[in-house]
């Protein structure tokens, strides 16, 4: 099967969790046998064309005006996306997957042009982001999720909040929504032996002191402000404590001033971006990650630290709530209530023996629930059965008009593909 990818970010190029999803995801399925073509942006570390091991990336560069907002940004980056889906397409494509809202435009485009079914995966909404939808933007984006759902042929998402979330928001039918949970590569994670971590944690922290360790956008949904209230209760307890926060957005401004009035700015260390080898140093050094969301469909830097052999906190909200068993891989406290954070951080901060135990059973859970390769066979399925149902429909016969046209100009090897009769 031979399947287009659609994101608008791909690593180098890393905005937020769909980078690293679709990267692992796109590898898993190479693995798994599925032909994988990646269109994306361009990155200025990045080659335009690219085979990262096995998956065929795209990288599409941005040649257009400067866009006077958001929305004309996206708009222009789906048309750059077309030149080169269109291309990948007319050489036979089985499926289209998008990834999220930013690139419905080019998935419906492709899916209608080519007569070819449609997967989308909805990695959060805009209503959930934001607790309901305020103004005109919000509203569009919501629109354009929904339009996403109405043009998919099926519909994953990453938990089963997330499946209760789409079906109430977008109404969407049961039957078109599958749940397939977001996965994380150990191997990723992990720090060479020739490493120095007691020399790279000296650097963020006394030999004597805990650290605690937050990395993420820093955006009120992250729930960053509810996490610097707790720490203020944990010194309060245990004076040397240092929270290293690592990530970069909006409100880094608001949350150093929070800091700073709440008296701990000198026990906090505000590290802005930090690269892959530095994250995974930091996870190997701190002895407990936190991840204080009030919004999250899945979670999946408490998979990062559950990798990491990292002890971690979550809020008990959307798909946290799922992945992580209170007391067993983890520990669960109340969304958005900062002297719950703090007591669960300051119980592994005197508890190893339950450290320990978390560390093993996290590890047991990446390895049989939240495995890449187990995700991508799930995946190939949905392919498989999305595709099994396109055949036997009376739209995997119609033939785009267009297409008798196309077939004077495409090199002889790739017209079988532009009929629908050898499908």
């Amino acid at each position: 099967m031979h399947v287009i990818m659609l994101s608008w970010e791909y690593p180098p190029r890393v905005v937020g969790g769909i980078a690293r999803h679709v990267e692992d995801l796109a590898k898993a399925l190479v693995r798994q046998g599925v032909d994988v073509d990646v269109i994306t942006c361009a990155h200025d570390r990045a080659n335009e064309e690219e085979d990262d091991e096995g998956v065929k990336v795209f990288r599409v560069p941005f040649q257009n005006p400067s866009p006077p907002d958001f929305i004309t940004w996206v708009l222009q980056m789906n048309l750059n996306l077309l030149e080169r889906g269109i291309e990948r397409a007319a050489m036979g494509a089985d499926l289209v997957h998008a990834h999220d809202w930013v690139v419905a435009y080019s998935a419906k485009v492709l899916k209608h042009a080519f007569n070819i079914p449609l997967v989308g995966t909805i990695h959060a909404t805009e209503y959930g982001r934001n607790w309901g939808l305020h103004n005109d933007l919000q509203r569009y984006i919501s629109n354009v999720e929904w339009w996403l759902g109405f043009e998919a042929w099926r519909v994953i998402c990453c938990s089963e909040h997330m499946r209760k979330e789409l079906s109430w928001i977008f109404q969407l039918p049961g039957d078109k929504l599958c749940i397939i949970p977001n996965g994380v590569e150990p191997s990723g994670f992990a720090v060479p032996p020739t490493e120095d971590l007691e020399a790279f944690r000296s650097q963020w922290a006394a030999p004597d002191e805990k650290m605690i360790f937050y990395i993420g956008r820093l955006v009120h949904e992250k729930g960053v402000h509810v996490l610097l209230d707790a720490f203020s209760k944990v010194l309060a307890y245990r004076h040397n404590t240092k929270l290293v926060i690592a990530g970069k957005g909006p409100a880094t401004p608001y949350l150093k001033e929070r800091a700073q009035v709440l008296g701990i700015y000198n026990r906090v260390f505000f590290a802005g971006f930090v690269d892959d080898s530095t994250r995974n140093k930091l996870y190997k050094c701190s002895d407990v990650a936190v991840v204080p969301s009030l919004y999250e469909p899945f979670g999946i830097t408490a998979l990062e630290a559950m990798a990491s052999g990292t002890p971690v906190v979550v809020s008990d909200v959307g798909g946290l709530g799922e992945v992580i068993r209170h007391g067993i891989t983890g520990m669960k406290c109340y969304a958005g209530n900062p002297s719950s954070l703090a007591d669960n951080i300051l119980t592994l901060l005197a508890d190893e023996r339950l450290c320990d135990g978390i560390r093993a059973n996290a590890s047991g859970d990446v390895r049989t629930k939240f495995n890449w390769d187990i995700i991508a066979e799930d995946t190939s399925e949905v392919y498989d059965e999305v595709h099994r149902e396109y055949r036997a429909s009376p739209w995997a016969v119609t033939r785009p008009r267009w297409i008798s046209q196309v077939q004077e100009v495409v090199p002889l090897e790739y017209s079988r593909y532009l009929t629908h009769d050898t499908v």
